[in-house]
């Protein structure tokens, strides 16, 4: 009876543990959601403009309803891809506060037995079994090599505001075009680490993948206007309550990555290297290319009807993209900066900058 006892409260204290809300699980959730929205109003968006092909084809509709049909239903599911992903957005934000606030558990403490095969914890006590038969030697060298990995992944996510300089001159943030704080970008990721050297050492390789997304609000009232090779900004004719340019792309950023964590060394001598528990500094930059741009405007018509107006186009951008990128930070939160070294429009010397809050995720 004692022991059926034992085993009941193993297991409703293991359940309870692993319910524990995670924050990377949650924030892997989020993106996962992002990118099923997206997905599906592009799919919703590809068989409506079928539809629209077809009537054409059969002659229910001439050329130029089809692409007014095609217009409104671009517009329809890019408000739609807008508000989803904006919601998801919020709970980022209010997730990294929650966060911040130590309200949500994180995954980053160790203990003695992390890199054991099977682990259970039962209060504050940590138990490890093995399943197999190997013998000790055997089991302590496979120890050794899965405490030793090279090579690590982390789960990235960085947030924060984005303006622009001229002809690279900080300076100039005093007259830009665009709301400083207003101007916001988010970023999410996957990096993976690799030491230089085969034993512990303080020097890494970082590398990966991203995917942005830029906005930038112009401020007294203006637009982007393309006027061939030039867009200009431009006073709108009616009051805005939205002028915002949003650019999305895809980068492969590379950095040199001092970490200053203390290395762990076992009983038997054996010396593990610990990464992610200290201060990390990284030095580097990215290259890329976009995606998409369009321009979101909302404002009351001259009839005083509240329009929202979403303008797809390249806006004369630079299509590949390559810059200069470093932070800084304590664990697994650092101060970010990231600069564009090619300007962010065709024939001018504007250029993209960002600053914020990066976390790598293990």
């Amino acid at each position: 009876m004692k022991r059926i006892l034992l085993i009941l409260v193993l297991l409703s204290t293991t359940i309870a543990v692993s319910q524990e809300t995670i924050f990377e699980k949650e924030v892997n959730k989020i993106s996962k959601r992002i990118e099923q929205i997206t997905t599906t109003q592009k799919d919703s968006l590809r068989i409506k403009v079928v539809a629209i092909d077809e009537r054409l084809e059969k002659g229910e509709i001439t050329k130029s309803i089809s692409n007014t049909l095609k217009k409104e239903v671009a517009s329809y599911h890019a408000r739609r891809i807008e508000k989803l992903v904006g919601e998801q957005e919020r709970l980022l934000q209010l997730l990294v506060q929650d966060k911040t606030n130590g309200r949500i558990a994180s995954s980053d403490e160790e203990s003695e037995f992390d890199n054991d095969d099977n682990t259970f914890t039962v209060g504050k006590k940590t138990f490890s079994f093995s399943l197999n038969n190997d013998d000790k030697s055997e089991r302590i060298e496979k120890r050794k090599r899965k405490m030793n990995r090279r090579t690590t992944s982390q789960f990235v996510f960085s947030m924060g505001v984005n303006n622009v300089l001229n002809d690279h001159e900080l300076s100039s943030l005093n007259d830009s075009d665009y709301k400083f704080w207003q101007s916001h970008f988010y970023e999410l990721g996957w990096t993976w680490k690799t030491r230089f050297t085969k034993e512990p050492s303080k020097l890494y390789f970082k590398y990966g993948l991203s995917f942005l997304w830029n906005n930038l609000r112009l401020d007294n009232n203006s637009i982007h206007v393309k006027d061939g090779d030039i867009t200009e900004v431009q006073v709108f004719d009616n009051k805005l309550s939205e002028s915002r340019l949003r650019h999305v792309q895809m980068n492969f950023p590379m950095h040199v990555e001092w970490d200053f964590s203390k290395n762990k060394t076992d009983k038997d001598g054996f010396v593990k290297d610990r990464a992610n528990k200290s201060v990390r500094l990284g030095l580097g930059g990215f290259v890329g290319f976009k995606l998409g741009a369009r321009q979101y405007l909302e404002y009351k018509d001259e009839n005083n009807v509240e329009v929202e107006e979403v303008q797809f186009n390249n806006f004369n951008m630079n299509t590949v993209n390559y810059g200069l990128s470093a932070y800084v930070g304590y664990k697994s939160t650092s101060f970010y900066v990231k600069y564009d070294l090619n300007p962010l429009f065709k024939n001018t010397e504007i250029r993209n900058i960002s600053m914020g809050i990066r976390l790598d995720l293990d």
